[in-house]
């Protein structure tokens, strides 16, 4: 299996990494000839309007897009916008996923935090503790359409990761904690 990581801005080498320590080979994806021959794409955290804008300039809009019509895409953070059909900006937007999402909702980057969730979905025989989720700067995500599965929420009920189809979405860095299962939660989505 090779997996794409989205390596124009932000915490790609944190994804290919833990790729990389589950046995996958993980490519950093800058061009479109990048993404021929991956199983899927992570675009990662990091600034949701420099990632459009450098995806437009590179010419990676269209085929991130043809890529995702087959095979799985997860956004975590900004990405998790750049997946998404609103964000209530003007920016570049991939507008695959059926949510709107509300960039910043947390705050400015010193109201960022940690919290566990209960994510069922990825809950394991081996590993049942809950994921330890890092927000920064994190996305919302508000509305979700119909033929979108929410997987975690906050305590007070506010939608943190979604899934539809072959599209994932989280609002929190699970690259950052060094617990793998969300990736390998991706992984199965390409089988």
């Amino acid at each position: 299996m090779k997996m794409g990581v989205l390596a124009l801005q932000g915490d790609f080498a944190e994804h290919v990494r833990i790729l990389e320590k589950i046995g996958v080979s993980a490519v950093e994806v800058r061009l479109p000839q990048d993404l021929a021959d991956i199983d899927g794409l992570i675009i990662p955290g990091g600034e949701s309007t420099t990632i459009g804008k450098l995806a437009v300039r590179f010419g990676l809009m269209e085929p991130i897009r043809r890529l995702a019509s087959t095979k799985p895409v997860w956004g975590t953070c900004a990405g998790a916008i750049f997946l998404a059909r609103d964000s209530r900006h003007s920016q570049p937007m991939l507008g695959l996923m059926d949510i709107s999402v509300r960039r910043n909702a947390f705050g400015r980057q010193a109201e960022s935090f940690e919290t566990d969730l209960e994510v069922p979905e990825i809950v394991t025989a081996e590993n049942s503790r809950k994921v330890h989720a890092v927000f920064i700067r994190a996305p919302l995500i508000e509305r979700v359409g119909a033929d979108v599965k929410v997987l975690a929420t906050l305590p007070d009920g506010r939608i943190v990761a979604a899934r539809e189809r072959n599209l994932l979405a989280t609002s929190f860095h699970p690259e950052l904690t060094g617990d793998d299962r969300f990736h390998r939660y991706f992984l199965t989505m390409g089988r």
